[in-house]
């Protein structure tokens, strides 16, 4: 299992950097963010120790299972699922750097009281639904900017750029319009110089479609089933949503 843990990181490091190379972008530009939902954490442990230490959990229950044997090796750890806000104070304790889901004000609102009352402060993707699927959570593309202004007010919370799940489908130039969708977003609230945000994240693209999203703009790509292998049970089980993060 170890060996090939490695071997599929390899792999999906070659796919990164010959899609920079393609895309006339510099190979350390794009991040492999681990998608560890349902992974066990003596897998994780090989990736991490590997020298891949951005990984992401969806649920707040695993994150908190997964935490003991963790913890002691360095990695960064983000958030990538609909966070309910009554969940705000475990990702808080079980030391989430950045929420890439951040999609509705009243989370940010919630989120940002908490952290008042910790002394602490959190980086955040603004989630778009680029699809326009129904089954998606996320803001719409009509709404972003404002939700990055109102967001952007909340001193304890920081926006580094955006996020989004794209269409889900074997036709490239569908789930092209996502990504592209989302980088244009970007130039719009880059150019709207709007006081405490940054716009250096796009967080898009997964095991089947990084070369797309990497050609569209990505800096960082959610991998899971391409690195740890196929999940036990459906992802409708484990996510809201049913198109969900592989």
């Amino acid at each position: 299992m170890t060996d090939e843990i490695i071997n599929n990181l390899q792999k999906i490091n070659s796919r990164i950097q010959q899609a920079c190379i393609n895309s006339q972008r510099g190979t350390g530009s794009v991040k492999l963010l681990l998608a560890t939902k349902t992974v066990p954490a003596e897998r994780i442990k090989t990736a991490l120790l590997a020298g891949h230490t951005l990984m992401a959990e969806n649920k707040v229950q695993e994150l908190k299972e997964k935490y003991e044997a963790l913890k002691t090796i360095p990695h960064e750890n983000h958030f990538i699922g609909h966070l309910q806000t009554n969940k705000i104070k475990d990702i808080l304790k079980y030391e989430v750097t950045c929420v890439q889901s951040m999609g509705r004000l009243e989370l940010a609102e919630k989120l940002h009281q908490r952290l008042l009352s910790e002394n602490k402060q959190l980086d955040v993707l603004i989630q778009v639904n680029t699809s326009g699927e129904e089954s998606k959570f996320g803001i719409s593309p009509e709404g972003a900017l404002q939700l990055v202004e109102q967001v952007s007010r909340l001193s304890t919370l920081h926006i580094k750029g955006l996020m989004t799940i794209g269409l889900l489908s074997a036709e490239t130039d569908k789930v092209r319009q996502c990504f592209r969708l989302l980088k244009s977003l970007q130039q719009q609230i880059i150019a709207a110089a709007i006081p405490r945000v940054a716009m250096e994240e796009l967080s898009m693209g997964m095991s089947g479609d990084l070369e797309t999203a990497i050609e569209e703009g990505a800096t960082i790509v959610r991998v899971g089933t391409a690195v740890f292998g196929q999940r036990p049970t459906p992802d409708g089980y484990y996510w809201n949503e049913s198109i969900a993060v592989r």
